[in-house]
């Protein structure tokens, strides 16, 4: 598994351009305050040396990986940091899981995004994140009841200001104006 996930690090590297920049962090819905630095794919930054490094120099701790696969899935760049997703250890960790959701789903793969994000609330049911972003793939797809589940889920789990909240109600009500232009 290990040699095929640097197999798949490695190809993707050819893709991106070989510069790094910088992004916030995290997994929130509007990254984090973080300010997590992102090499090009297949790379990772090295806090203790200060620069990119090949993924397969060396062993980087799950909570490095994931926070550079949120800086790059923020920053717009879907395939880099579900790679990222994908290379960390624990695939039981609701925020690589959703993680993995929200970069299939921007990535345009409904389906797998689907099945991660119901992995992540089934590991973590008050995971508004992973609700909110579980609920904009339904409202996407046109699945409108069910995008309004999560929105009572998430409405239960923190209230109705909470981002999570206002940015699925946002959602739910651009795919309705959406479907009654058509």
């Amino acid at each position: 598994m290990r040699n095929s996930v640097l197999v798949l690090l490695s190809a993707a590297a050819m893709l991106f351009v070989p510069a790094a920049f910088a992004a916030n962090s995290g997994g929130g819905s509007s990254g984090g305050s973080g300010g997590a630095t992102t090499c090009k794919a297949g790379y990772v930054w090295d806090k203790k040396k200060k620069k990119c490094v090949q993924k397969q120099s060396q062993i980087f701790p799950d909570s490095e990986l994931i926070e550079q696969a949120w800086a790059l899935a923020r920053k717009g760049e879907f395939e880099a940091g579900r790679l990222l997703f994908s290379s960390v250890a624990d695939k039981r960790n609701p925020e690589v899981l959703n993680g993995l959701g929200y970069t299939n789903r921007k990535l345009g793969q409904f389906r797998e995004a689907i099945d991660f994000y119901q992995q992540a609330i089934a590991l973590d049911p008050n995971y508004a994140e992973a609700r909110e972003y579980l609920g904009e793939g339904y409202a996407i797809m046109g699945k409108l009841d069910l995008a309004k589940e999560q929105l009572v889920e998430i409405r239960r789990i923190c209230g109705t200001s909470c981002e999570e909240y206002v940015e699925l109600n946002e959602a739910i009500e651009e795919a309705v104006k959406q479907a009654g232009a058509q």
